[in-house]
């Protein structure tokens, strides 16, 4: 980060400087970055490019960062941050500083999407205000093309680290807290995103199933989701925000018509899609992460795809070697879970089976 960005960030004790892992997102990879760079270091050679196509909030990509890196998600609201945090286009610091400061001073707001659908449920109505305030104001100046494209998701991915930092939830949007006191209030952060990245790099926002159809990389890893928990649902208002297309929202909680983002490897497709998937991989390496949940958990909480399919399939494109680490996952508190692990799949393609 340009030491503009540090010293005035110091002089502003207000605002914070964020790192990519900053987010609170299911199934985030960050405390396994050692295993995984391990892995890929003692077992592949010859690795130039890392498409990670199910990157989520882009943390395994980021420890590919000297690498031609490709990501891709099928949320905006993802496809947005990993715009930001690995774009091609260069970010000018002192527009960023600037507006971010701007945004953080701005106190009197006006009534908008946010505060007409959202007040005093995951936000107040103070910060619904202006969280649509800010929203408006980011996609006036991208039009006006005062900022540029990966400007825009820088300022858009630092709204959406804001927001869930002060969210009255438990980390997710299925519901929010009733009787809340909305003590937090919006802090727009600087996100410590380069100036400039491999002009190389590209960031996609689509299928992973079609996507492979299109790209080659030395390394593919995909890390799906595992289970029947849609990342469209726990997460639907970033991605409202995100997306900013205004739609009517109901239920309790105040979700928008997601259907076109509801993810097969969440349903009893999982193993078709898969094996969809790893067919049409134009790579050296595949690497796969996927828990072992099995059944040790609760329906919404167990594997999709089964082992010996993931094997099977995996052995069609090349050899495979499997790695596992102990690690602690996700459940709701209902699922009496025990030696649960991370697993990495590795196939070398087109090796010997």
């Amino acid at each position: 980060m340009p030491k503009i960005c540090e010293t005035k960030s110091n002089e502003n004790s207000q605002i914070q400087i964020m790192e990519i892992q900053n987010r609170r997102y299911l199934g985030n990879k960050f405390k396994l970055l050692d295993f995984i760079q391990r892995v890929v270091k003692e077992n592949c050679i010859k690795i130039k490019t890392v498409a990670d196509i199910f990157a989520g909030t882009g943390v395994v990509a980021s420890a590919f960062k000297n690498k031609i890196i490709i990501t891709n998600d099928l949320l905006y609201s993802n496809y947005l941050c990993n715009l930001a945090w690995f774009g091609s286009e260069n970010v000018r610091f002192e527009i960023i500083f600037d507006l971010i400061s701007e945004y953080n001073r701005k106190k009197n707001t006006k009534e908008n999407y946010m505060t007409k659908n959202f007040s005093d449920t995951y936000f107040s109505k103070k910060d619904c205000s202006k969280i649509g305030f800010i929203r408006e104001d980011i996609e006036q100046k991208y039009n006006d093309k005062i900022i540029n494209e990966r400007e825009r998701a820088v300022l858009i991915a630092s709204l959406i680290y804001a927001m869930d930092k002060i969210a009255n939830t438990c980390g997710h949007y299925d519901a929010w807290r009733h009787n809340a006191s909305f003590e937090k209030h919006l802090i727009l952060p600087i996100l410590n995103v380069s100036e400039s990245n491999n002009k190389n790099n590209r960031c996609f926002n689509k299928n992973a199933n079609e996507l492979v159809k299109e790209i080659n990389a030395d390394l593919i890893y995909i890390d799906p989701p595992y289970n029947s928990r849609q990342y469209s649902d726990t997460y639907h208002l970033l991605e409202n925000v995100a997306r900013w297309e205004k739609p009517p929202v109901y239920g309790v909680g105040l979700k928008y018509d997601r259907t076109d983002l509801k993810s097969e490897y969440c349903t009893q497709k999982a193993t078709e899609a898969f094996e969809d998937l790893i067919e049409n991989c134009n790579a050296k390496y595949i690497l796969l992460s996927y828990n072992n949940m099995g059944q040790k958990g609760n329906e919404r909480s167990n594997a999709r795809i089964s082992d010996d399919d993931i094997i099977k399939i995996l052995k069609d494109k090349g050899k495979v070697n499997v790695f596992s680490k102990k690690y602690k996952t996700f459940s709701t508190g209902k699922s009496n879970i025990i030696d649960n692990e991370e697993r990495l799949f590795l196939c070398k393609v087109g090796g010997k089976r």
